[in-house]
């Protein structure tokens, strides 16, 4: 069996060991040493949101039972993408290849915060009424069915190795746990670990109530976009204690933090002016 086979094989076990232990450590670490009081608590929160990430895995296994990892063995099979035509050798390849896709997520981020219909599928993420390791992994499956075309077709514009997309599924589950885990980092570890990783402080800000705060810091993995393309913001007005999360007019748990509100929000209500290219935010985001 040849190295390719070999993660093909045994992808879902190591996905899911590395997510259920990130998820165990980061889970841990909240309750040790906490950066907010949540406000409503871990019971009902944890329930829909470990639901919907059942029910989203389950639907990309029916979908895509070949997940990405099976895409860049057929790229790598067929000569297509860029580092199928033009090889730089393994190494380069799997460090450009998982800088490339991380770019891709954070170009993603920025386009379902400006495509109105796309932010009606995202909001499921921003609503949830407190921040912790569960808010990593919440999205409406439509949206998830989107992020996996998505990756399909930047794996075949790339042509990466194999082993480099299973490098940065495990990296994408793991920072997104990580970045929103409720979890406090010394002042100067955050500083030096945000020069290169997007931290939990970082990110935070992105989930705040507040329109322009909302619209940025949106890197998952990587702080270097945010920097790059000008929607780095370093703290919340607020502070990261006083701070308001979710989205404003969505603030009854019953219809964000139960599992049929969550999978029924984009069909609800109006488009906000959380979406990017709305030019006023001076009107109340209402149902």
């Amino acid at each position: 069996m040849d190295w390719n086979q070999w993660l093909l094989s045994h992808e879902i076990p190591l996905r899911l060991g590395f997510f259920f232990g990130t998820f165990a450590l980061i889970a841990l670490w909240e309750g040790l040493a906490p950066r907010r009081t949540l406000s409503i608590g871990r019971g009902l929160r944890w329930a829909s949101n470990i639901g919907i990430v059942v029910l989203n895995s389950l639907l990309l296994r029916l979908l895509f039972p070949a997940a990405a990892v099976g895409v860049a063995a057929a790229a790598e099979a067929g000569g297509w993408g860029l580092f199928n035509i033009y090889p730089l050798g393994s190494w380069p390849e799997v460090a450009l290849s998982v800088i490339a896709m991380d770019l891709a997520i954070y170009l993603q981020h920025v386009m379902v915060h400006a495509v109105p219909a796309l932010w009606r599928l995202h909001r499921v993420h921003h609503a949830d009424l407190d921040y912790d390791v569960t808010t990593g992994a919440r999205f409406h499956p439509l949206e998830i069915v989107l992020s996996m075309l998505i990756k399909f077709a930047t794996i075949l514009v790339l042509g990466p190795p194999v082993v480099a997309v299973l490098i940065f599924e495990v990296l994408l589950n793991a920072s997104s746990m990580f970045n929103h885990g409720n979890i406090r980092l010394p002042a100067g570890v955050d500083r030096l670990l945000r020069r290169v990783l997007v931290t939990p402080d970082m990110h935070r800000v992105h989930h705040s109530v507040e329109d322009d705060e909302a619209n940025s810091n949106f890197g998952f993995a990587l702080s270097w976009w945010d920097r790059l393309f000008g929607t780095y913001r370093e703290q919340p007005r607020a502070g990261h204690q006083d701070m308001a999360l979710g989205i404003r007019g969505w603030r009854n748990p019953q219809d964000v933090d139960r599992l049929p509100g969550m999978l029924s929000l984009p069909f609800r209500g109006k488009v906000n002016d959380y979406v990017i290219n709305r030019r006023h935010w001076d009107k109340p985001d209402a149902p």
